[in-house]
C-alpha cells in the first residue's frame, strides 16, 4: 500500500527541474544576488498577473502585512491604539503583524460555511477606533470582498487583503491582492506559489504606499545611503525571485488541477458526518486547502493515517489560545474554537493523482 503524502513539494518541483536549474544558473552567472533584474521582472509579472499597479518584494508574507500597516503609520493614515478588524480563526501571522505595529487587533467570529470573515459581525465590530479590516482568504478562497469594500467605503476605513493562500482566485475578474487598499502575499514553499525558501510581496494601486513599503523594507532607505525612516531588511531574494519566475507561468494550469481534485472530493464525498467546503463560486476558490470538517476528526485522521494517508489540522489552536495572546485565553469565540476543533486538511495539490483520489474518497465514505 503506496503513502498518499499531504502535498508533495519534490515532485510539485521536479516537473520544472530544468527551468528552476536554469533560472538558479541565470543569477550565479549575472554576478548580482541582491535587488537584481529578476527581482525587478518578477515583480511586474506579478503585479500584471494580480492586476495591481505595484508589487514589491519582501522577504516572507509576516512582513508583506507588518510593513503594509507600519507603512500606513509612516503616512499618518493609522496610529498605536488603532483597532484593526480581523477574523478570529485566522493563522497567527495576521494578528502578529497587527501587535507588532501596536495597533489593537479586534477578532470577529467568521462565516461558519466559507470561514472567512463575516460581513455581519464586520459591520458589528465596527467602533469610533477601527480604522482597517484585514480580511483573511483562507485555504484559497476570498472572503466576501465586495460586501467588505462596501463597509470599509461607508466608515472610510482601510483594507489590507490576507491574500498568503489565495494567488489567483477572483470574483468577477478581479484577483487576490486587488480588492483592497493594499494585500499581502506568502511564497512560503507549500503555498499555491511557493518559491524554494521563505518569500513575500505586497500589492497595491497607491504609488505613494508603494514607495514607502519599498523604503521600509530596504533599510528605510529609498537613496543609497540616505534613510527616511527606521526601516527594516526586507527583501525578497534574487534567486527566489527567479524562482518565483518559473513557478508563475505554471500558476494557472496548477489552480485548475486544484480545483478538479476539490470537485472529485465534492462530488464523491458523501459520509454523513462529513462538512464539505462551500464552493459557490468557482472562481473564488483555488483550493490551497482542501477542509473539511467532523466532530469525528481524530478517528478519522487516525484511520486515514492507518490506511497510509496523511492529512494535517489547519490550524489546532486559535489564536486566542495561544500563550503569545495569553490575555486573551479566557474569550470565548465558539465559532472559531468548533472550527478549530473540528476541520481536517485532506491531501491536495497540483499533482495528485484521479486514483490517488479515489482511494481517499473511498476510504472517507467507507469510515
Amino acid at each position: 500500500m503506496s503513502t498518499i503524502n499531504f502535498l508533495d513539494l519534490k515532485t510539485i518541483n521536479q516537473q520544472y527541474r530544468t527551468e528552476l536549474i536554469n533560472a538558479a544558473t541565470r543569477v550565479i552567472d549575472s554576478g548580482w544576488y541582491i535587488q537584481g533584474s529578476e527581482v525587478s521582472a518578477f515583480e511586474q509579472e506579478f503585479y500584471d498577473y494580480c492586476g495591481t499597479n505595484h508589487a514589491i518584494g519582501v522577504a516572507n508574507g509576516l512582513d508583506a502585512l507588518t510593513l503594509t500597516l507600519r507603512a500606513w503609520k509612516e503616512l499618518g493614515k493609522l496610529k498605536e491604539g488603532d483597532e484593526v478588524i480581523v477574523p478570529a480563526n485566522t493563522y497567527i501571522a495576521s494578528i502578529l503583524a497587527i501587535t507588532e505595529n501596536r495597533l489593537v487587533p479586534v477578532l470577529v467570529e467568521p462565516d461558519l460555511a466559507t470561514y472567512n470573515l463575516c460581513p455581519k459581525n464586520t459591520e458589528a465590530a465596527v467602533t469610533p477606533k477601527t480604522r482597517a479590516i484585514l480580511p483573511v482568504h483562507l485555504y484559497g478562497q476570498l472572503a466576501d470582498m465586495p460586501a467588505i469594500m462596501d463597509i470599509a467605503e461607508r466608515h472610510n476605513l482601510l483594507v489590507l487583503e490576507d491574500s498568503a493562500q489565495a494567488h489567483g482566485a477572483n470574483i468577477n475578474g478581479i484577483k487576490a491582492g486587488n480588492w483592497g487598499h493594499a494585500s499581502g502575499f506568502s511564497f512560503y514553499p507549500g503555498k499555491n506559489l511557493g518559491a524554494l525558501g521563505d518569500a513575500g510581496a505586497v500589492t497595491t494601486n497607491d504609488d505613494e504606499l508603494a514607495k514607502t513599503i519599498r523604503a521600509l523594507g530596504n533599510y528605510g532607505s529609498h537613496k543609497k545611503y540616505e534613510n527616511l525612516y527606521q526601516g527594516v531588511n526586507s527583501r525578497l531574494d534574487e534567486i527566489q525571485a527567479a524562482m518565483l519566475r518559473v513557478k508563475l507561468r505554471h500558476l494557472d494550469t496548477e489552480i485548475a488541477h486544484r480545483r478538479a481534485v476539490a470537485k472529485a472530493y465534492l462530488d464523491g464525498i458523501t459520509h454523513s458526518d462529513i462538512v464539505l467546503p462551500s464552493w459557490e463560486n468557482e472562481e473564488s476558490h483555488v483550493f490551497h486547502l482542501f477542509v473539511i470538517r467532523t466532530s469525528l476528526r481524530g478517528l478519522l485522521q487516525q484511520h486515514l493515517m492507518e490506511q497510509g494517508v496523511q492529512s494535517l489540522i489547519h490550524y489546532p489552536l486559535p489564536p486566542h489560545h495561544q500563550q503569545a495572546y495569553r490575555d486573551w485565553n479566557k474569550k470565548n469565540y465558539p465559532i472559531t474554537e468548533a472550527i478549530h476543533a473540528q476541520v481536517l486538511s485532506l491531501p491536495m495539490g497540483p499533482t495528485i493523482t484521479e486514483e490517488q483520489v479515489i482511494r481517499i474518497v473511498d476510504l472517507i465514505n467507507k469510515f
